[in-house]
């Protein structure tokens, strides 16, 4: 499906657009590694960052959920990746799994582990990611049964389901405006 809005290039923006963009750009998400780029070659954002862009202040807000939930939650690096990728799965988002594979495998997930989580699978994922794997398929499915509640609260905390929630919520808002803007 052909894209439903043409990126912004830099000179285009807004003066409010200009503040988001520096705020995408200049912050948490642009500094270390990059395992997938945050702008094209023509400087516009890509992804999901294009689109914040539409709207400043809803755009504003939702980048700085983004940042709050990749850079400054309890999970690890590996818990995260796994709870992301597996929305991206669920909501079959193309740019957050080839976005978050990239840095999955930075991290150390296997090809074996990636197929699984493709597959909605995390059976063979132990501990606190076994936890984190089953909590976000049932998230993903609308609601926590009480057993899983209650493995969850006790193991990883309510500050964590809560951030978990937030993380599910977070990356399905972001696929469905990938979906539906037809962002590449």
């Amino acid at each position: 499906m052909a894209p439903r809005i043409r990126p912004l290039a830099p000179g285009e923006l807004t003066a409010e657009q200009r503040a988001l963009y520096a705020a995408i750009t200049g912050g948490p998400r642009a500094q270390g590694p990059q395992h997938f780029a945050l702008t094209a070659a023509d400087g516009s954002l890509r992804g999901p960052f294009d689109v914040m862009l539409r709207s400043p202040a809803v755009g504003t807000a939702q980048q700085e959920l983004g940042a709050a939930i990749r850079y400054r939650t309890v999970f690890t690096d590996r818990m995260r990746e796994l709870a992301i990728l597996l929305v991206a799965a669920r909501w079959e988002s193309a740019f957050e799994r080839e976005s978050h594979e990239a840095i999955a495998r930075a991290i150390g997930f296997g090809e074996p582990e990636l197929e699984a989580i493709r597959a909605l699978e995390v059976s063979g994922f132990d501990g606190d990611e076994g936890v984190i794997g089953r909590v976000t398929v049932a998230l993903l499915d609308g609601d926590l049964p009480e057993e899983l509640w209650e493995a969850a609260s006790a193991v990883l905390g309510v500050g964590a389901v809560f951030e978990l929630t937030a993380l599910v919520g977070y990356y399905s808002t972001l696929a469905l405006q990938l979906r539906v803007f037809r962002v590449e």
